[in-house]
This record gives structure tokens, C-alpha cells and sequence, in this order.
């Protein structure tokens, strides 16, 4: 015989040839050498060496423990007082149905979706990491959800959470900001055989999702060929002065022509435009010749309507002057003295008398 002690968080269990025999509650209990006992604290997982198949074909341990079965492809969230404790995997587990302080929830991870009511925060716990998958949107995106190639759903802006199961998930995110297209260098002819290098740009924001993501491959390098082939298309038709003075109308050309297949895309343009027209070197210095040849005509056409203009104040005032004696004196005087304030001094030499010669002069 052997004294054996229970204490009163915990039971006893008596096994002879892998069977339960008997189960020990609070006291001192006198058992038979040849019996195994298990003690096992009340409030904790039955955890035993004999299988607990085994264990519940004993109407004894049907009456004391409570089994919880997780089958496969699902796990119990296991709580201990209200508080997370653990995550059960598929299998059997035990509890003592006496004060046990255990609480459980079996969940089913066939399917990807993960139930509402479950917080975030019990989710991102360290012991649920490696069953749940996370996904991110940013702010100003929105995320493109397929399961299993499949197009799933939209996702706003937030972490969302999914069962790590062997259901493939793949999310493409979509940026909805305004966002900006360079097609540079592109080398055309216009319609006068001139070659050029243009850069254009293109503002656009993703409008309709599915349809730039799901109903498109890469909506961003088709707006790219559409415009680069529209552009292509439009200033073949003008010659190079045409193009150089409606930089502003093509852009506009395009966006009209283009309208239909960019919303096919899924976008929306705001705007667009030439920003460079780069000419080559030769090009370059016949362009500076007709300039300046031009500006020399401009010129010269100014300075003869001038002269004319000069030419008929002169005719016009030699009449009136022929006409009228006092005018003519006026205009003598006026010549007299724009020459008198060019003169600095004056020296006067002759005889004694040239004060009289001068008076004479001047009453004349």
C-alpha cells in the first residue's frame, strides 16, 4: 500500500493496465503498490500518458472530464478566466469538469474569411501569428483582393486579417492619387518631313478599379502606348510651324480623339501637353536665321515709317514758315538758341568801334 495526498485543486487518477480505476478527490487516500496514480491540477489541461480514447472508455472519466474535439483544418480559441491562454490544434483535449475556468471557441479555417466579432488585437497575438495571414492598405490606396485567382474584393484603407490556410491570396494594391506620365523623347517627322523630339506629359488618376486592374493588364503601360501612339498619329499632320503654334490645341486633339479607350482603362486624365519641341542642330540655325531676318524687316519697316513721318513735319512746317514772316523769326530764334547753349564763351576782336558795328548789325 501507498498514502497518497490530493489536494483541493487537484485530482486523482488510479490507472491499473492503462485503465482507470478510480479517481482521487481533496484528502489522503491509501492505494494498492501496483496502481500508477496521476495528480493533475484542476485548473490546467488534462495532460496524461494513457491516450484519452482510452481514458473516457471508463464511465468514471465520462462523469469527471469534459472532452473537446477540434477536427482538422479548424482550432479552438482557448480562454482561462475570460483571458486568451492558448490556441488548440486538431485533437482531443480534456477538462475537468469541476471549477475548470475554461472557456472555448473551435473555429473553421476551410475558408478565408476570419469572423468579425474576433478583435485585431487577438489576432495579432504572438500565439495566433503563424494561423493568420495580415494584409495593409495605405492611406489614398485601395487594395485588389483574389483568392485562388480569383477576383475576391475591394479593400479600403486598413489591416485586415485571413486564415493562413492553402487558399492562395494575393493583393494588389492601387495608388488613387493623382499621379504623372512622362513619354519623353519621342522622335517624329511632321508633315514637312521636319525631323523633331518631342516630351509630353499626362496627369491621370485610377478612376474605376476593376476595371484598371482586373479588366486590364498593366493600365499604366497601355495609357502609356495609347498616348505615345495618339501623339505619334497627330503630329504627322501638321507641318512645323503649325505644330509650333498650336502646341496647346494638340494636346487637346488628343485628349478628345483618346477619350473613349482611356476610360476603357479604368483612368481619368486631367491633363496633358507638350512640354518640349527640341529641334536639331541644323534645324536650330535655320530657325535663328529666319528669326533674325525677320526682326532686320521688322527694323527697317520701322525706321522708313520714321523717316516719312519726320519728312512730312519738315514739309508741313517749311509751308507755314513761307507764309507767315514771324514764324520764321521764331524758328531763327529757336536755332539761335540751341546753337548759343553749345557755346561756352564767346571772344569778339576788331577795331574800337565794333560796339557801334554791332548795333548796327542787330537794328538792320
Amino acid at each position: 500500500m501507498k498514502r497518497i495526498t490530493i489536494k483541493a485543486s487537484q485530482v486523482g487518477m488510479v490507472i491499473k493496465n492503462r485503465k482507470v480505476k478510480s479517481i482521487l478527490h481533496e484528502g489522503t487516500h491509501w492505494i494498492f503498490s501496483i496502481s500508477r496514480v496521476e495528480i493533475h491540477e484542476v485548473q490546467d489541461l488534462m495532460s496524461s500518458e494513457v491516450d484519452i480514447d482510452i481514458l473516457m472508455q471508463s464511465p468514471k472519466m465520462v462523469k469527471a472530464l469534459e472532452v473537446l474535439e477540434v477536427p482538422d483544418n479548424h482550432l479552438a480559441l482557448l480562454h482561462k478566466n475570460g483571458k486568451f491562454y492558448c490556441v488548440l490544434q486538431e485533437g482531443k483535449y480534456g477538462f475537468w469538469k469541476d471549477l475548470h475556468p475554461f472557456s472555448f471557441r473551435v473555429l473553421d479555417r476551410t475558408v478565408v474569411e476570419i469572423p468579425s466579432d474576433i478583435s485585431n488585437h487577438l489576432l495579432q497575438h504572438t500565439l495566433m501569428r503563424p494561423f493568420v495571414r495580415q494584409f495593409n492598405v495605405h492611406n489614398a490606396h485601395n487594395g485588389v483582393l483574389f483568392v485562388d485567382g480569383k477576383f475576391h474584393s475591394i479593400l479600403k484603407p486598413g489591416t485586415y486579417h485571413f486564415w493562413n490556410n492553402a487558399i492562395s491570396m494575393e493583393l494588389q494594391t492601387v495608388d488613387l492619387r493623382r499621379q504623372h506620365l512622362e513619354i519623353s523623347g519621342q522622335e517624329l517627322l511632321t508633315k514637312d518631313k521636319a525631323g523633331i523630339r518631342i516630351n509630353f506629359f499626362v496627369q491621370y488618376r485610377v478612376e474605376e478599379i476593376k476595371k484598371a486592374v482586373i479588366d486590364n493588364k498593366d493600365f499604366q503601360n497601355q495609357l502609356y502606348v495609347l498616348m505615345q501612339l495618339s501623339l505619334r498619329a497627330y503630329i504627322g499632320g501638321f507641318n512645323l510651324d503649325e505644330l509650333l503654334s498650336k502646341k496647346d490645341q494638340i494636346a487637346e486633339m488628343i485628349l478628345a480623339a483618346t477619350n473613349d479607350k482611356i476610360k476603357a482603362l479604368g483612368v481619368e486624365v486631367s491633363d496633358a501637353g507638350i512640354r518640349d519641341i527640341i529641334l536639331p542642330g541644323d534645324m536650330k540655325d535655320i530657325m535663328n536665321q529666319v528669326l533674325v531676318a525677320e526682326k532686320k524687316a521688322q527694323a527697317n519697316s520701322i525706321m522708313r515709317r520714321e523717316e516719312t513721318a519726320s519728312t512730312r513735319s519738315l514739309l508741313n512746317t517749311a509751308k507755314l514758315m513761307q507764309d507767315n514772316e514771324m514764324l520764321w523769326k521764331l524758328k531763327e530764334m529757336e536755332y539761335v538758341e540751341k546753337i548759343s547753349e553749345r557755346i561756352g564763351e564767346i571772344t569778339i576782336s576788331g577795331r574800337s568801334n565794333v560796339v557801334n558795328e554791332l548795333k548796327e548789325i542787330f537794328v538792320k
